[in-house]
């Protein structure tokens, strides 16, 4: 298949300028293309991925695909998708945040391929030299605000009076149109791509390429994925899922994939891995087959954990997940078993007290709160219900001592199959 196949086929071509043209134009040979990201956190989160997996698509079949960053847009903010300001953030937080996803992007992109290495640019650079009168006299003046404010981006906020929108964020579709003219004058860049939201960017920024150097360029935009439900893809109870393993733990990001909705895993498995066609519609297949299975949730669940966070990270996540549904310790890393207890409840208790005899475990339940009494404990106990570090417990009188610790400091209860508490002992 062509590149546009493949996109076509997975769903991910949501509208294009002139797909014929685009079609012919990529059949020539190798093309320029970029997708612009505003480094608003120090993070990447999977709702980023689309249009950069897109990225390496295109690098994949031949091409020169550039990530830009905004260092200067990110400084005024997108209204595309916002139904309220952005937060202004200052040039120096921006730099950071482009510094700090620098890897993330490393890991999507290949900087290092000898025919057709990626780049990472920030606007910033071409931006900062440019004073407002030049801009507003050679970008401005090609743009009518009849026609800026007919876009979908502006006009949604337009419509709400309670927020509207400032002459900040009015003014940004011009920056990104741009930077589609830089790219095209400098590195002839013919191809600007993007989520379905940035339609309007996009076009402001072909027709800037058209009216200032009459060259021929294209857009083409990619779907937004939500959840089976309607809501924003990419987010969970905690909040957003990032991709820098400090922010979301490597076992929490495993979860996220592992947990997609039945009715969104096949799609989750076309937008977010490289899994070829034949493999895709095997696991669909599958799932339709036997979906308590889950085959196409583990398929997409190590795909995406292997492209982000590397193979050893797909089995520590394994690993982890199978500590909580009752697998031995064995072998387990104090690394894994940190993933562990980030996602279950901690309770303290003084290291002194595991010296010597020990402290009952029936106290250390009523500490834990997986036992709201004594007598509930004992009775839980008797019934088999209770396992410290995933051993099943039935001696009522039974002492825990220190050399019972996981890593010298962790006891992991259990009461029933899924209900777990760490005690730390401090």
């Amino acid at each position: 298949m062509t590149i546009l196949d493949d996109l076509q086929w997975r769903g991910l071509l949501s509208d294009c300028t002139d797909k014929e043209a685009l079609t012919v134009r990529l059949a020539q040979g190798p093309i320029t293309l970029y997708c612009g990201f505003d480094p608003t956190a120090d993070s990447l989160h999977v709702g980023n991925l689309v249009p950069l997996l897109a990225l390496r698509r295109f690098q994949l079949a031949g091409h020169h695909s550039i990530a830009l960053a905004g260092g200067a847009t990110g400084r005024i903010g997108d209204p595309s998708g916002k139904t309220v300001e952005r937060q202004l953030l200052t040039a120096e937080v921006l730099a950071s945040n482009i510094a700090s996803v620098k890897s993330q992007l490393a890991r999507l992109l290949d900087f290092e391929a000898k025919d057709n290495p990626a780049r990472l640019l920030d606007n910033a650079s071409w931006f900062t030299p440019i004073t407002f009168l030049d801009f507003l006299r050679d970008v401005g003046k090609h743009f009518t605000v009849n026609h800026m404010v007919a876009k979908e981006s502006v006009r949604a906020r337009m419509e709400d009076r309670d927020v509207g929108i400032s002459f900040t964020e009015f003014s940004y579709m011009l920056l990104q149109a741009y930077d589609f003219y830089h790219l095209n004058q400098s590195l002839k860049c013919e191809l600007e791509i993007g989520g379905s939201d940035q339609w309007g960017n996009i076009t402001a920024g072909i027709e800037l390429c058209h009216k200032k150097a009459r060259t021929k360029t294209f857009g083409l935009t990619l779907p937004l994925l939500t959840n089976a439900d309607g809501s924003k893809f990419g987010k969970s109870v905690a909040g957003a899922i990032w991709l820098d393993p400090k922010k979301t733990s490597v076992y929490r990001f495993y979860q996220f994939w592992i947990q997609t909705d039945d009715r969104n895993v096949i799609k989750c498995l076309k937008f977010f891995t490289f899994l070829p066609k034949e493999e895709i519609e095997a696991l669909e297949a599958q799932h339709a087959a036997r979906p308590e299975a889950r085959d196409a949730h583990k398929a997409l669940a190590r795909e995406v954990t292997k492209l982000i966070h590397g193979e050893q990270a797909v089995h520590d996540a394994i690993r982890a997940s199978e500590i909580l549904f009752g697998g031995g310790l064995d072998g387990v890393t104090e690394a894994i078993f940190k993933d562990v207890v980030g996602e279950v409840p901690t309770k303290t208790v003084e290291v002194a007290s595991l010296g010597g005899e020990g402290t009952s475990l029936i106290d250390l339940l009523l500490v834990s709160g997986l036992c709201p009494s004594r007598g509930q404990a004992r009775k839980d106990l008797e019934a088999g219900g209770i396992y410290l570090n995933n051993e099943r417990q039935s001696d009522v009188g039974r002492k825990v001592t220190s050399a019972a610790l996981l890593f010298g400091k962790h006891l992991l209860l259990r009461k029933g199959k899924r209900n777990y508490v760490v005690i730390e002992a401090v």
